[in-house]
């Protein structure tokens, strides 16, 4: 079989190549079925086919494409090369077969089966019935699959014997693969009305093809480059290709992901335009220009600026549509693609390229109706910086920066701020240009920069302002200072540098209270103490918000300050920093473990923000503090919620992240972990700052773990810990960072190291000032000290440390409540009476039942039934086991499932409530003589073998007296031997 030239690699395709594998099998029982594979050109079609191709199995498989020659192609030309295939693997005998009485009609196509017929009225039905019968054969009981390609430049022969297969092979086990491009449909094209007819058949399904999202144009450049992109180039070659495979392949041959067209792919999209008129070239080149907006242009701009008798412009302007490079709506005109109109705009030469801009620039201004008034100030700011009309282009690049503060459209309003500083020293009037100050500028481009969640760059541009601006003197300068020590230190933080908050504290001094903004730097302030449960010096602030104190050593904590932030915002009626302070408050109530005023508080802020930015990090510290509480459904609806306020707003970068990290956590506390994992993910795409990815990462690992992907989850933590991230003086960063450290050491066996880590993160961390991450980490710490037995002297000196935390740290709501009783039963475990121990685990157990945590429920319950186990309460405990082993089963946790079947296994229970018969054992053993076996392998003694399997010492011995019987082996290190070649291993560590 022979598919059109692909590319390299092959991405994001996966669900249709599923599709299409399914689709197969369906045929080889189910009889003949149709697939039609739809998309524009370059978005990987043949791509697909050709890995369909290789994973199609064992049936036959046969391809064939159709030609572009003018209107119509040759006249069965893919079905020429399906037939030649087929004689190639199958030989003559087949098409004899099929001939036998009625001539070899298949010979008009296929010259080497001899002459064929003469010409007769029936010989087209007759041809069609050979291949009909000849495809049906081919197929047998294995099944065929035939693929044709481009059925767009399909001549009418081909199409109608297409038609008649899909109609009449029947129960033959036939798969039809039939790709075409949907965008070279044309008004006239003849499949506009065949398709139609085609879909309306019950055995026909339409597989369309869209691009690549923006993280598979990643991996894609990523496999074709060797190396990773960083996410601006990523972003610039997403926006550049619309995700179209071929066009990222061809874009990527240059070496680079912006500049000009590549000429492969200019080939591809250039060729309509060549057959058409001059006047309908010249057209195409004048709408390129002025399509700013989407690749659009509307009829009334576009006359005015070609300036062609309007009959003329008709007839170009069809010539256009029908050949489809414009398509016709009732706002003007928009490129089929925006490559193509780039490859249109790439053919002008220089001279006629300016004047063209300057052309549309100096018609919109003049009839600014002309342009939708959303976008006018960016299309004039686009033509007067293409024509090289410098001050005009600062001044509108100005204003446009201005629209889109406005529509609160922050990478664009970065963009055109960048522009303005790359004209300001080559405009001598830029100050009167813009009415600002170059500080001014730099400014809000670090504003905008960081609203975009750009921070490296907010920090750059924060950084050169203050340079620019030098020691501060008047008031206004003062307050510029501080401003920009404000967007360099929340941008520094951001990026992980934790000093920032020295530029926070630096603002104040040099901020004058009496301005709005002091509010909000106050409770920017008051957030990050209660991030990192710090204290700021009184003598910091303004002499009128120090309360009186003026001895210097009064220590301010995040609620005094978030207070004396509302008090600011509230005289100055300041609404960023009231909602600021708001959410801060919100979250401080929710430490406090009042809920019901802080689901009011964080309402509150969402209602009064005027910030999307803080909108949606309102929504996001309520949507964490109802999972803390265990209300998961709630939760996962104010995320949500954010979630599309971020979207609509365009801060998914900065904010969507957040969110999904939200909703990930939610995923993982309530057991549904392939959903954490991919909403981590998702959030990973949004290009989050790195706060927010770490705390991505983190979570990621700890869902991979609890998936059984030990792998990734040491990959995670091996970048977390040499980031330093368990050190951060972010706490919930750091707590949940540690949390993974821990997890994985014992995942892989290391209770030392788990130790060790536990031991670091309890000496002097205050766990009270953020429960919902601290509990998590505590039974972590109460697993490894477990794990570490009674005799293990850091072990020891944790249990030290953890009782007392049981009482003095708060428990808010069941899930929290259900850590501590989990911490409790665990420490329990070292010189609690027998009755105390299982009182403790069934506490655990009720508290965990009333949650929708459904993983440490059934950990709990896993818990309770190894207790009950031990103490013969075997029915009981192989209750518990099954409902456990439905629970693992049902959330993908396959450590969990590997435990709860190891426990059952050494109760010799099935989990099974109607087991089936089982496999006979190895060498006549019985299931309990087969885990003795087991056991011996690891070199247990009698004692030992009793304790795991819960049996006497004496019915071990009889155990192992009958194993070496039936292995006729002399020795306990024999049988020990002849079990691990029978490949038995020891059994799992249950810590």
């Amino acid at each position: 079989m022979t598919f059109s030239t692909p590319g390299p690699v092959f991405v994001g395709r996966s669900a249709q190549l599923r599709t299409l594998v399914e689709h197969a099998a369906r045929t080889r029982t189910a009889g003949s079925a149709t697939v039609l594979v739809s998309g524009e050109a370059g978005v990987g079609k043949s791509r697909l086919l050709q890995e369909f191709g290789g994973r199609h199995g064992d049936a036959l498989l046969l391809s064939g494409g159709c030609l572009e020659l003018g209107v119509e192609g040759l006249p069965f030309a893919p079905f020429v090369t399906v037939l030649r295939g087929l004689l190639r693997a199958r030989g003559p005998a087949p098409f004899a077969a099929v001939a036998e009485g009625t001539g070899q009609e298949l010979a008009r196509l296929l010259p080497e089966l001899g002459s064929p017929p003469p010409d007769r009225r029936e010989a087209r039905g007759r041809l069609f019935g050979q291949v009909l019968r000849l495809l049906t054969a081919a197929a047998g009981t294995g099944g065929l699959t035939m693929v044709v390609e481009d059925l767009h430049w399909a001549d009418s022969a081909t199409r109608d014997l297409l038609v008649y297969l899909i109609r009449t092979l029947d129960t033959a086990p036939v798969q039809i693969v039939v790709s075409y491009r949907s965008d070279d449909l044309h008004r006239e094209h003849p499949l506009r009305r065949l398709l139609p007819e085609l879909l309306r058949l019950p055995t026909v399904t339409h597989l369309e093809l869209g691009p690549l999202s923006r993280s598979e144009v990643a991996r894609q450049a990523a496999a074709l480059r060797g190396h990773e992109l960083t996410p601006s180039e990523v972003t610039a070659l997403y926006e550049r290709t619309s995700g179209y495979p071929l066009f990222v392949e061809s874009l990527l041959e240059t070496g680079r992901t912006d500049g000009q067209v590549p000429a492969r792919s200019l080939e591809l999209l250039l060729g309509p335009l060549e057959r058409l008129g001059e006047n309908a070239r010249t057209l195409a080149k004048t709408a390129s220009v002025g399509a700013v907006g989407g690749d659009r242009i509307g009829h009334a701009l576009l006359a005015r600026v070609a300036e062609l008798d309007e009959d003329v412009l008709d007839t170009a302007l069809s010539e256009l549509v029908d050949a489809n490079v414009l398509r016709a709506d009732e706002e003007g005109y928009v490129f089929r693609h925006a490559l193509l109109r780039e490859a249109v705009h790439e053919e002008l030469l220089p001279g006629r390229h300016a004047r063209l801009h300057l052309q549309f620039a100096e018609v919109l201004q003049e009839r600014p109706d002309l342009a939708p008034s959303d976008r006018l100030a960016v299309e004039l700011a686009h033509h007067f910086h293409a024509a090289h009309e410098l001050p005009r282009a600062l001044g509108a690049a100005w204003r446009a920066a201005r629209r889109a503060h406005e529509a609160l459209a922050f990478s664009e309003e970065l963009h055109m701020l960048q522009r303005v500083l790359e004209l300001w020293e080559r405009v001598p009037d830029a100050a009167e240009q813009t009415g600002a100050t170059l500080v001014k500028v730099l400014e809000r481009a670090a504003e905008s920069a960081y609203d975009s969640g750009r921070m490296s760059k907010a920090k750059r541009l924060a950084e050169e302002g203050l340079a620019e601006l030098g020691e501060a003197h008047g008031p206004d300068e003062r307050i510029a200072q501080a401003v920009l020590l404000r967007r360099l230190g929340r941008a520094r933080m951001q990026l992980g540098d934790h000093d920032g908050i020295d530029d926070l504290i630096a603002a104040l001094d040099v901020h004058p209270p009496a301005d709005p903004g002091y509010g909000f730097l106050l409770a920017v302030l008051a957030r990050e103490l209660l991030m990192r449960g710090g204290l700021l010096p009184a003598h910091r602030l303004h002499d009128s918000d120090r309360g009186g104190d003026t001895g210097g050593e009064r220590l301010l904590d995040a609620t005094e300050l978030t207070r004396k932030a509302l008090a600011h915002a509230e005289v100055y009626h300041d609404p960023c920093a009231r909602s600021d302070a708001l959410v801060t408050l919100a979250s401080l109530q929710s430490q406090a473990g009042d809920t019901t005023a802080a689901m009011a508080t964080f309402e509150e802020a969402v209602d009064a923000a005027l910030d999307p930015e803080l909108a949606s990090r309102a929504l996001g510290g309520l949507a964490s503090m109802l999972r803390e509480h265990g209300r998961y459904a709630e939760a996962a609806e104010a995320a949500q919620r954010g979630l599309e306020q971020a979207r609509t707003s365009g801060l998914l970068r900065p904010q969507g992240s957040f969110l999904a990290l939200n909703l990930a956590e939610i995923h993982y506390e309530t057991g549904d972990l392939a959903a954490a994992g991919a909403m981590a993910d998702q959030g990973m795409e949004w290009a989050p700052p790195p706060l927010i990815r770490f705390f991505l990462m983190c979570l990621a690992g700890r869902t991979a773990l609890a998936r059984g992907d030990l792998a990734a989850a040491e990959e995670v933590t091996a970048e977390v810990v040499a980031a330093g991230v368990t050190e951060s003086p972010r706490l919930q960063l750091a707590l949940i960072a540690t949390t993974l450290t821990i997890e994985v050491a014992l995942a892989r066996g290391e209770t030392g190291a788990a130790l060790a880590a536990s031991e670091r993160v309890c000496a002097g961390t205050d766990f009270a000032l953020w429960t919902g991450y601290a509990w998590p980490l505590l039974a972590s710490v109460a697993r490894a000290v477990r794990a570490g037995g009674p005799d293990d002297p850091a072990a020891a000196r944790l249990r030290a440390v953890l009782r007392p935390m049981l009482e003095r740290i708060a428990a808010h709501g069941p899930v929290q409540q259900g850590h501590r009783a989990t911490v409790a039963a665990l420490l329990g475990e070292a010189g609690a009476t027998s009755a105390e121990s299982a009182l403790a685990w069934r506490r655990a157990v009720e508290l965990w039942e009333s949650t929708d945590a459904a993983l440490q429920h059934a950990w709990a319950v896993l818990r309770l039934a190894e207790w009950e186990a031990a103490h013969g309460e075997r029915v009981a405990a192989v209750r518990r086991l099954r409902g456990a082993a439905a629970v693992a089963e049902r959330c993908g946790a396959v450590p969990l499932a590997g435990q709860v079947t190891d426990l059952a296994r050494r109760l010799n229970a099935s989990l099974d409530a109607e087991p089936g018969r089982a496999p006979a054992p190895p060498s006549g053993l019985t299931p309990r003589e087969l885990e003795v076996l087991r056991l011996l392998t690891r070199g247990a003694t009698n004692a030992e073998i009793a304790a795991e399997l819960f049996i006497s010492a004496k019915t071990a011995s009889v155990h192992v007296s009958n194993i070496l019987a039936k292995l006729g082996v002399a020795n306990r290190g024999a049988a020990a031997a002849r079990g691990r070649a029978l490949g038995l291993t020891p059994l799992l560590d249950r810590s």
